[in-house]
């Protein structure tokens, strides 16, 4: 434990530079320190309007001066039981409005049927909080001037999460957590992450969606993605036949782009090539959960990811599974990031019923252990070229047996960050029993293949609950 502490310490207190770009960590002191909070409150501890068993409480706290002068402050709902101390806990998001969120799937069934606390913080895009249509400029302006990841979306999204939990842990009657979960999709993912990494108060993290081993929807500063992708995704989107399709994609474009900062802004400020490359990555190194993976291992924190294959925002994952095949995963064959329908985006992974589902198991083994974890499958392919068949075997090396196993694949995949990676097709067949833990498939293509891309599916049904994990995503070429 105390060398995890030291590595903490230096990882997180001392701020790290690399070509003059600082990587800025977050200062636990104060992370923890409620007097600073500054806390408002909205609506004291009340019963539930619609279910006496709950109560609830409405505050808004200053999450941190962001810089001298710019206070970020939010609102944090905060959910227990009517009698109940609560000793196991919930880190979530939600909006900026300020009244009570509410509960909802697992996190509902979590607080009711076994007494489990739920926080909730506001988490918006950065251009949405106070002042609106600013904040995000002025970020940029500070990065550029300062060079320093402190003012970049994923460190003041990760400290929200952090301070929200300091703010529970100050009703001291309510909230005495031993254990806690964090979890959220997207720009949520990227805080449950971050927070994770950073705080060794959290136990546990299902980030949604999420960056973990590279840049989410590309490189921080736009305008350094190889100019074969950029020319992909100008094709792709000259090519819509749908105008209003078209505009929800530029839209999300836009809305990615205002948390960014542009080739053209850090070389007008004088930033050196080697700045611009290494704050393409820095910018986001708060929620590489892979660069901590030691760290993270030896404080005990669990980590189960839920990802989509055709997300471009959680990129790298023929990557991941190449370097790190250990690390839980759920990879929704198809799954996307979400977006207008208009667009095509009618997977989004963050909505499907087994991703609810499982945050229920996992709490249920985190917090209960009422439940297995299943260790993630070691898959092996073997291609035959002439007859276009890939044959898969899978083991579980914890000797668990899933009750329903599937093999999917997908054909000549586009690259990472392009739109049409978004899109592209997967096929699927049952995965059928050989042996003690063990499975086998095997699909005939019949298209011309370049490449395959395998992912194997598993649901494993245990004490009430069903915990849907899967293979790393493996590429054959």
């Amino acid at each position: 434990m105390q060398s995890a502490a030291v590595l903490l310490v230096f990882l997180f207190s001392i701020a790290r530079a690399y070509a003059d770009i600082t990587r800025s960590g977050f200062d636990m002191a104060s992370v923890r320190d409620t007097s600073t909070l500054e806390t408002k409150v909205i609506a004291d501890w009340h019963p539930n309007s619609k279910d006496a068993g709950i109560r609830q409480k409405l505050v808004e706290i200053t999450v941190c001066e962001w810089w001298p002068g710019m206070k970020v402050r939010l609102p944090v709902t905060l959910l227990a039981p009517a009698a109940d101390v609560c000793t196991n806990v919930i880190i979530e998001n939600t909006g900026l409005q300020l009244k009570p969120a509410a509960a909802s799937g697992a996190k509902l069934r979590l607080l009711k049927e076994h007494g489990v606390g739920l926080i909730f913080i506001g988490m918006v895009p950065i251009d949405a909080m106070e002042p609106v249509g600013k904040l995000h400029t002025m970020m940029e302006e500070r990065f550029i001037q300062t060079k320093d990841t402190r003012h970049t979306p994923a460190w003041i999204w990760g400290i929200s999460d952090m301070r929200a939990l300091t703010a529970a842990i100050a009703e001291k009657d309510v909230f005495q957590p031993k254990k806690v979960l964090a979890t959220g999709g997207s720009k949520r993912g990227v805080a449950t992450a971050a927070a994770g990494i950073a705080d060794a108060r959290i136990t546990a993290i299902m980030p949604v969606v999420a960056p973990v081993i590279e840049s989410p929807g590309g490189p921080y500063v736009e305008g350094m993605l190889p100019a074969e992708i950029t020319r992909m995704k100008e094709d792709f989107i000259a090519a819509m036949t749908d105008p209003m399709g078209r505009d929800k994609l530029l839209l999300r474009q836009k809305a990615r782009s205002d948390e960014r900062i542009t080739v053209k802004m850090a070389r007008d400020a004088g930033w050196s090539e080697a700045e611009i490359k290494a704050a393409c990555n820095a910018a986001w190194e708060a929620c590489n959960t892979t660069l901590f993976l030691d760290t993270l291992k030896q404080r005990g924190t669990e980590i189960f990811y839920n990802q989509g294959s055709n997300d471009n925002v959680s990129p790298g994952l023929v990557e991941l599974g190449r370097r790190f095949p250990q690390l839980p995963v759920y990879i929704v064959p198809g799954g996307q990031h979400g977006g207008a329908k208009e667009a095509g985006f009618v997977k989004a992974v963050n909505g499907l019923p087994e991703v609810d589902e499982n945050l229920y198991a996992f709490a249920q083994h985190h917090f209960f252990g009422a439940r297995r974890m299943v260790a993630p499958p070691q898959v092996t392919t073997q291609w035959d070229k002439a007859g276009r068949r890939i044959t898969v075997k899978v083991l579980f090396p914890d000797g668990n047996e899933p009750q329903d196993n599937t093999l999917w694949w997908s054909v000549n995949r586009h690259p990472d960050y392009s739109i049409a990676m978004e899109f592209d097709a997967w096929s699927s067949l049952p995965l059928h029993k050989t042996g003690a833990a063990t499975y086998a498939g095997e699909a005939t293509l019949s298209e011309e293949v370049k490449t395959v891309n395998v992912i194997t599916v598993h649901a494993h049904q245990e004490n009430g609950s069903t915990l849907t994990l899967s293979s790393p995503e493996i590429r054959v070429e």
